[in-house]
């Protein structure tokens, strides 16, 4: 199982997909110019997407730690719960 933070596994993702659209163009029978850059460009917009979405989840996974070590460190509720 790869624990690797996210951001570093969707460019890994993001770079092979990359080798693959070059080894791709290279293979007789492949699709024109034109399709493949349509599916790029919709490939990155979902791409795009999804990096803003971790962005958000990150951003709330930052307050929900920080309202939860404001709790322990008032002594609202206790440490080990």
């Amino acid at each position: 199982m790869n624990y690797a933070p996210i951001n570093e596994r969707t460019f890994e993702f993001a770079v092979r997909i990359t080798k693959l659209c070059s080894y791709l163009d290279k293979q007789p029978g492949h699709p024109s110019g034109s399709q493949k850059s349509k599916v790029k460009s919709q490939n990155f917009k979902i791409f795009k997407d999804f990096v803003s979405k971790q962005s958000i989840a990150l951003k709330e996974a930052r307050e929900t730690k920080y309202w939860l070590k404001l709790l322990v460190k008032s002594e609202i509720v206790p440490s080990e719960k």
